[in-house]
């Protein structure tokens, strides 16, 4: 929702994107919300997903794009990387 925000606000303002579906969709985030979202430090998964997600990209693509989420675990685990089933794919 973030960067859905940040793409269009300079078109409709952040103020509006948050408060036209709030009725809608309960703990919808607000503009001050958003505003503390932006300013914010990435967290360690958020940088730890930077740095797996071009792996995993690169291994389904050495692996002619036929590797599925349980291979790719298991290939990643296989070559050191500690991660869980739960970590983002490509």
């Amino acid at each position: 929702m973030i960067r859905f925000i940040t793409e269009h606000r300079d078109r409709f303002g952040v103020e509006l994107i948050c408060r036209v579906p709030r009725p809608a969709v309960q703990g919808f985030l607000t503009s001050r919300g958003y505003r503390a979202a932006v300013g914010r430090m990435p967290s360690a998964r958020q940088l730890k997903d930077e740095l797996l997600v071009p792996q995993v990209a690169r291994l389904h693509a050495e692996n002619y794009g036929i590797y599925g989420r349980r291979k790719i675990h298991a290939l990643m685990r296989r070559q050191g990387w500690q991660v869980g089933r739960d970590r983002p794919s490509a």
